[in-house]
């Protein structure tokens, strides 16, 4: 993730600990060579995990080293251009294409429920062609097609978030937040919201987030519904993400042991028709907590659970399945495993190759396995050009 100050930040804690720089790469198991870059500001780049790694070796909070100014701006923010460029004027209100009828709810609704498997799918070339017209049939329609609107708003958010296209990301979805009809709406509108904070490095945001709603919504237990339970645990699960990414691991198993209690309460995965984001149950929080654990650079606990995770009853291209298997082909680089790490990203790639080009982790974990071998097969030489990796 891009950071401004981040080499300056860096050193001041480093010398308030009394640390050399030789001490502190060992220490946060990195290269000297990157905290020296860092430090000169040679380098401006560093990824959320790396980040975490210092905090770690400092005893301090992810956040304490990651500056913005602006905590609307990012400097992974990313600009709509090509694809998502319609998505953007959509959005803005600058779509001029003339309208031959009114827009009403119920069309609006069945061209959004027909466009549900592209989501799911992630068929993110379609999309930008449908999207666009959907969106402005929704802002079209007024007050009475606010359920609709909201759920559209929703996952057009969640897609720009997927696909990195943050500031848009954040429109929608405050949008959505502002035409959502319930508190179980806004509190799953507000679940993708602080899965955009965490992707954009404001850790602290999402934690105060995901912890006033799920507070907010925290059922009855006793007499919880599957669909209040799977939206106060998903609020747990982004909190647990963003606390273990600030390096505060205690927050992080209180709050994934919080969402297992919920999960458990459910008696299996709900899966509400037409609605994936929403899928929510024990395998869920297993992967998540797995993804925990390989934040924490711990492969073996990561392998030793994913065993137990039986991914083949998760549809294909389910995207928590999908980032749950990346994490488990990054503990197997970590153990120097790099047949099966490729064969794992091979197959991520078959069941959902538009997704697998917008993961930057994908893209890492590849290069970690090209660094270490001498020579690459075809099949490697061939990923790396579907991934766009130099080689």
């Amino acid at each position: 993730m891009g950071t401004r100050n981040i080499g300056q930040r860096l050193q001041e804690w480093r010398k308030r600990r009394g640390l050399t720089q030789r001490e502190l790469a060992a220490l946060a198991g990195v290269s000297l060579s990157l905290v020296r870059k860092l430090e000169q500001g040679e380098r401006e780049d560093a990824r959320l995990e790396t980040l975490r790694k210092f905090a770690s070796a400092l005893n301090i909070s992810t956040s304490a080293l990651i500056e913005i100014s602006d905590p609307m701006a990012s400097p992974s923010t990313g600009t709509a251009t090509g694809r998502w460029e319609s998505v953007r004027r959509a959005l803005h209100g600058l779509e001029t294409d003339e309208i031959a009828e009114p827009p009403t709810s119920d069309g609006v609704a069945r061209s959004l429920a027909s466009a549900m498997p592209l989501f799911a799918g992630d068929r993110y070339s379609q999309l930008a062609t449908a999207l666009p017209p959907m969106l402005r049939d929704a802002a079209a329609l007024g007050r009475e097609g606010r359920v609709v609107r909201a759920r559209l708003l929703h996952h057009t958010g969640w897609l720009l978030t997927q696909t990195r296209q943050f500031e848009l990301a954040d429109l929608a979805l405050r949008r959505a937040l502002d035409d959502a009809s319930d508190r179980l709406d806004a509190a799953a509108t507000i679940n993708t919201l602080a899965w955009l904070l965490i992707r954009q490095g404001r850790l602290s945001e999402a934690i105060g987030l995901a912890a006033e709603w799920a507070d907010e919504v925290e059922p009855r237990m006793s007499r919880a519904t599957v669909a209040e339970l799977s939206t106060w645990g998903w609020l747990l699960v982004r909190l647990s993400a963003a606390a273990v990414r600030d390096n505060r691991p205690g927050e992080a198993e209180d709050a994934i042991r919080l969402a297992r209690a919920a999960a458990v309460a459910m008696g299996g995965e709900y899966s509400p028709a037409g609605d994936f984001l929403r899928a929510f149950g024990p395998l869920t929080v297993a992967m998540k907590r797995t993804e925990n654990a390989m934040v924490e650079d711990k492969p073996d606990q990561v392998l030793a659970m994913a065993q137990r995770i039986p991914v083949g009853d998760l549809r294909p291209t389910s995207n928590n399945r999908n980032r749950h298997l990346l994490d488990v082909a990054k503990a197997r680089v970590q153990l120097r495993q790099h047949a099966e790490a490729f064969e794992l990203l091979q197959g991520i790639r078959h069941e959902a190759p538009q997704w697998t080009t917008n993961q930057r982790y994908a893209r890492d974990i590849f290069g970690q396995i090209v660094a270490r071998r001498r020579t690459l097969t075809p099949d490697m030489r061939e990923f790396a050009d579907f991934i766009q990796l130099p080689v």
